[in-house]
C-alpha cells in the first residue's frame, strides 16, 4: 500500500503509541526487586517431578533427577538477592509409603546434588543445614548431608535448609514432649510458656519463620509443611511443575510478595482512613 507524503512517519508514530510496553528482562526484574524488601525466608514446597516425567513418558526417577537440577540457579538467585534462608521440603514422613525403588532414588539424590555443588556453595558464602527426623535416613543419605553441613558450618551468608524426612506435625508433637518433660522436670514454668518459648523446641527457631511460601505444580495446600511457622507468611502458588520452575518464577513470586501489605492480625494506619 502505498502512504501519502509523511505517511511512513505516522504510522511509525502510531505504533509507538499502540504498542504495548516492552516486558523488561531478567536482570532488569532482580535488579528492581533488590530496591524493595526481599523475603528474609523463602520456604518451597518443590512439587510435580512425577507429574512433569508423566507428561514426557519418563519413569518418575527422571522428574526427580530433573527438579534436583532446578534448586541449583534457584538456590544462586536467592543467594544473590539476599535471602537470609531458603527451605526446601524435600522429602516427607509420608513420603515412605512411595514404591521402594523411588524412595531409594530419592534418598541418594543428595549425595548426587552435594557431590557437585557443595564446591559452589562453599564458595559463595551459602550454609547447608537441615531439618527432619534423622533415624530413619540411611546412612549415606545422611553422610552427604552432614558433611556438606561439616563443611560449610562457618559460612554466614544464605542458609540452605533441607526438609527431609520432616513432617509438621511430628515436628509439633516433640516439641509439647519436649515441654512437658521440661515442666515436669522444672526446667520450664507453664506459665511461661509463649509462642516464642514454644519456638525455641522446633527445628527453625534460628531461621525466623518464612516469609513466603511457594508451592508448585497446582496444589493448594500445605502437606504437613511448616504448619505452626507458616501462621502469617504470604502464599504463592503457581501451575509450574517445579523442574520447569525458572528464576524468573521466583521473580514473580518476590514481586507478588513485595506487593502484598503484612498486617499480622492488625490494621495500618491507612486502613483506619
Amino acid at each position: 500500500m502505498q502512504l501519502p507524503d509523511g505517511g511512513s512517519t505516522m504510522l511509525e508514530k502510531m505504533k509507538r503509541w499502540t504498542s504495548l510496553k516492552e516486558p523488561e528482562s531478567l536482570s532488569q526484574r532482580i535488579d528492581d526487586c533488590k530496591h524493595y524488601k526481599i523475603p528474609d525466608h523463602i520456604a518451597i514446597i518443590m512439587d510435580g517431578n512425577g507429574r512433569w516425567a508423566n507428561k514426557r513418558a519418563l519413569p518418575r526417577v527422571a522428574g526427580h533427577h530433573e527438579g534436583m537440577k532446578t534448586v541449583k540457579p534457584i538456590t544462586r538467585l536467592a543467594n544473590e538477592l539476599g535471602v537470609k534462608a531458603l527451605t526446601l521440603y524435600a522429602f516427607s514422613t509420608e513420603n515412605w509409603v512411595r514404591p521402594k525403588m523411588e524412595v531409594e532414588f530419592l534418598m541418594k539424590l543428595p549425595e548426587e546434588f552435594l557431590g557437585t555443588f557443595l564446591p559452589e556453595l562453599i564458595e559463595e558464602n551459602v550454609q547447608v543445614q537441615m531439618m527432619g527426623d534423622r533415624e530413619q535416613v540411611p546412612a549415606h543419605t545422611l553422610r552427604a548431608v552432614d558433611q556438606a553441613i561439616e563443611k560449610t558450618a562457618h559460612n554466614d551468608g544464605l542458609v540452605l535448609n533441607f526438609a527431609l524426612n520432616y513432617g509438621s506435625r511430628n515436628e509439633i508433637l516433640s516439641a509439647v514432649k519436649s515441654i512437658a518433660e521440661d515442666v515436669k522436670s522444672g526446667k520450664v514454668d507453664a506459665d511461661e510458656i509463649t509462642d516464642d518459648v514454644f519456638d525455641t523446641y522446633l527445628m527453625t527457631p534460628h531461621l525466623g519463620d518464612p516469609d513466603l511460601l511457594i508451592r508448585t505444580s497446582g496444589e493448594i495446600r500445605l502437606s504437613n509443611f511448616m504448619l505452626w511457622q507458616l501462621a502469617y507468611t504470604e502464599f504463592w502458588f503457581t501451575d509450574v511443575l517445579w523442574p520447569d520452575f525458572k528464576e524468573e518464577h521466583l521473580i514473580e513470586a518476590i514481586e507478588g510478595f513485595q506487593k502484598r501489605s503484612r498486617r499480622y492480625g492488625g490494621l495500618k494506619s491507612e486502613d483506619l482512613t
